[in-house]
């Protein structure tokens, strides 16, 4: 899942290499902590927070399948 969210938003950015995906697992989610250049927060959420929502929305997808039913967390930082 740090892979997908990584690249997808390494081609969103201005400056990829400031790219950083953490993962926390907690008892009941997994927590995706997304961290970009300050400059490309506002390409990564989106306008309306559309761009954040369709992450999110291809990460229960990608997960759908897995038989980990741990709820996933995208947090931008």
């Amino acid at each position: 899942m740090e892979d997908l969210v990584g690249y997808i938003a390494k081609s969103l950015v201005n400056d990829p290499s400031q790219v950083k995906v953490r993962r926390r697992v907690t008892n009941s989610a997994v927590i995706l902590e997304l961290q970009v250049a300050p400059e490309d927060v506002g390409r990564v959420i989106g306008k309306d927070g559309r761009v954040a929502n369709a992450i999110r929305a291809l990460l229960r997808v990608a997960d759908h399948s897995r038989q980990n039913r741990k709820r996933i967390i995208l947090e931008i930082l």
